[in-house]
């Protein structure tokens, strides 16, 4: 059965719209684990467009599941990790002018530079997870950089407009995942899930995790917070 994290950035991304104080992000955090979520994810930009330093540190306090922090690979954010301590961090990419994260982090290619943020974050007893795409390559160096986790970039398979193009996607997050889990990786998946195409990627058992935000925040607004995320937890068990 596999947990569901629920990304609360866009509670704060209403809140930055008018530079006040509602809607609250801890507020947003406590009806999430009441509803019955496993874990609260955020993402603490370098820009600081939605999540707040204050925000961090405050639900570090209050989470009683598990938080999950994503951030960039950046020595700057890591001291930041290294100094509020969530239960697990994501490595991210990050550009300032994107709308939201666009696609898996480029570890092959850098791996030196990914293995001195993983091993800083080690030495202080902070799991590591990198969000790439599903792709054998980046699984590989994901796991010589000692990555305890891989977050799988859902986005291709959540994006495809044709059955034989989505067929294409969830094969490759399949045979991803499957190597992953063989090297001894945890597989968390997640970006651009919703209610209607979730399911199917639950029949690959070696997933662990679907982290699931926009639609979420985006159903609760209709639906109420609690039910939104209900109905999720419902899909992915």
């Amino acid at each position: 059965m596999a947990r569901l994290g629920v990304n609360i950035d866009h509670v704060a991304t209403l809140r930055q719209a008018r530079a006040g104080k509602e809607p609250d992000p801890l507020a947003a955090a406590v009806l999430v684990e009441l509803a019955g979520a496993d874990g609260l994810v955020v993402h603490l930009r370098e820009d600081r467009r939605h999540i707040q330093d204050r925000d961090l540190a405050l639900l570090r306090e209050i989470v009683q599941t598990k938080l999950d922090l994503e951030m960039a690979a950046e020595e700057s954010m890591a001291k930041i990790a290294l100094s509020v301590k969530p239960h697990l961090v994501t490595l991210v990419p990050e550009r300032r002018q994107e709308l939201t994260t666009e696609g898996g982090l480029e570890v092959a290619g850098q791996q030196e530079r990914i293995q001195r943020i993983v091993e800083l974050l080690h030495d202080s007893g902070i799991p590591v997870s990198l969000f790439i795409e599903p792709d054998l390559n980046q699984i590989k160096a994901a796991h010589k950089v000692r990555a305890d986790f891989v977050e799988l970039h859902t986005g291709r398979y959540a994006n495809a407009r044709r059955s034989k193009e989505e067929d294409v996607e969830f094969e490759a997050i399949a045979q991803a995942a499957k190597l992953a889990y063989k090297v001894g990786m945890g597989v968390n998946a997640g970006h651009g899930l919703t209610y209607r195409n979730v399911r199917r990627l639950t029949k690959i058992f070696e997933i662990v995790e679907f982290n699931i935000g926009h639609s979420i925040i985006a159903r609760a607004v209709l639906v109420g917070l609690e039910q939104a995320v209900r109905e999720m937890k419902q899909l992915v068990s």
